[in-house]
Parts: C-alpha cells; sequence; structure tokens
C-alpha cells in the first residue's frame, strides 16, 4: 500500500460499517485520520468500528441520511468528537433491485433516489459550512459507470448515479475558489453486499461489460478515494474519476 498523508484530518465516511466505505475508512485510518463512521445498521457499525479500532481513533453514528434533522445532529456530534471536519465522502448507497422501468414500484424508485442522490445532498448541505469555517475540506462522491452510460433494469439506480455526477460538478464549481475540492469516483460493480439487492441476470451483464474480465476491489476504490482526499489533490475539482476496468466510454 502507497503512504498517504492524511495526519491530522479529521472524517465523515458515510455507508462506513461495510463494503467500500469500511474499506476506505481503513485506508484512512492507516493513513493517519481520525474517523467518524455513519450507517444506518447500528449492529454492523459496532462490528466495524470494534474491528477498526487498532488502526486509530474512530467515531460511530447511526444515521438516517434521508432525514435533514438527523443528518445535522450527526454532523453537529462529529464535529464536537473530532473538533473539525475535513473529509466527507458520499458512499452510502443502495440499488433497489432490478427490473423494467415501468415494473418497478413508484415507492422502490423514490427510495433509490432519496438514499442515493437526496442523502449527499443533505449531508453536503450539512457539512460544508464546517469545511468553509476551516478554509479546507475535501469531498467525494461515490456514483458509478452506470450513472454515465445507463444501465437496463436500474433506471432508478442509474439515474441517482447520474445525478450525484452532476452535483458533484455544481458543488465543486461552487467551491472551487474556497480550497474544497468536490470529486466523485465512478466505479464499476464491486463484489459487496450491494449484490445481495440484485439479480443473478444482472450480476452477469456487469460482469460482462467490463473488458478486464473482473470486478473491482473495495480497496481499489479505497486508494483513489484516499488520494482525493489528500492534499495531494490540489488541483482537481467537479471531476469524476472512472475506476472500471476499462469499461468507461467517456
Amino acid at each position: 500500500m502507497n503512504t498517504l498523508d492524511l495526519r491530522g484530518r479529521k472524517a465523515i465516511v458515510t455507508g462506513g460499517a461495510q463494503g467500500i466505505g469500511l474499506a476506505v475508512c481503513q485506508r484512512f485510518l492507516q493513513s493517519g485520520a481520525e474517523v467518524t463512521l455513519w450507517d444506518i445498521d447500528a449492529d454492523r457499525l459496532r462490528e466495524a468500528q470494534a474491528a477498526l479500532a487498532p488502526l486509530g481513533k474512530t467515531h460511530a453514528h447511526t444515521v438516517e441520511l434521508t432525514d435533514a434533522q438527523a443528518v445535522e445532529e450527526a454532523t453537529a456530534a462529529a464535529a464536537k468528537a473530532m473538533g473539525q471536519i475535513d473529509i466527507l465522502v458520499n458512499n452510502a448507497g443502495i440499488t433497489g433491485g432490478n427490473g423494467p422501468t415501468w415494473e418497478l414500484a413508484p415507492e422502490v424508485w423514490r427510495r433509490v433516489i432519496e438514499v442515493n442522490l437526496v442523502a449527499p445532498y443533505l449531508t453536503c448541505r450539512s457539512v460544508v459550512p464546517h469545511m468553509l469555517k476551516s478554509q479546507w475540506g475535501r469531498i467525494v462522491n461515490i456514483a458509478s459507470v452506470a450513472g454515465k452510460e445507463g444501465n437496463p433494469n436500474a433506471s432508478h439506480y442509474s439515474a441517482s448515479k447520474a445525478g450525484v455526477i452532476a452535483l458533484t460538478k455544481s458543488l465543486g464549481k461552487e467551491l472551487a475558489t474556497r480550497n474544497i475540492l468536490v470529486n466523485a469516483v465512478a466505479p464499476a460493480a464491486a463484489k459487496t453486499a450491494i449484490f445481495d439487492q440484485m439479480t443473478p441476470e444482472h450480476i452477469a451483464f456487469m460482469l460482462g461489460k467490463i473488458p478486464m474480465g473482473r470486478f473491482v476491489t473495495v480497496d481499489e476504490i479505497a486508494a483513489m478515494v484516499g488520494w482525493l482526499s489528500s492534499p495531494d489533490c490540489s488541483f482537481t475539482t467537479a471531476s469524476v474519476f472512472d475506476i472500471s476496468g476499462g469499461r468507461a466510454t467517456y
């Protein structure tokens, strides 16, 4: 593992109890950061915090990210516990299952948009003022190659991730002169618990689209997120970084 210098940095990682989020937390701690994990699953959150404890200082909050008040309260708690907030990684997300657009239930479609797009807006809305006070910040949004290409039988997920990409570009431009950089990572599929929400056919479809012939690992994604969260990333904002094994076409 290449060494990143995040000493003294304080980070919030949403969906930090498993998968990509947990790998990002591990990478941050190994790089010297202090980390607050946010997740909706209280049991997994406790397990994750216990597993990460030997690596560095961690905090954990159970948060419903689509609830604006809950996000505000969790942000205040994180700022109090860590003293500041330097890094925000919007990782939490759901797929909502698979099916043709006309067969997806409205409540399922809306929930995917709420969790994958509205929640990152709410966290940015709550955290950015803290970064403005310290005049330094890094925000990394976990998008998806589906947000660029539009996966069939996943219109809700694809639309939500396209929205994350647009949110990243807009917010990055708004903060470009404030020393707060906002970027997104657009992975191909990583084999995590989110696969449990997908059909075997859709999983096979995604694998078949990757020229490298394998799924990306969570550690590979965490490495890219780590650099985007570091002081070494100093002139890149409102950008989207593909990590798709050659799948991306633009």
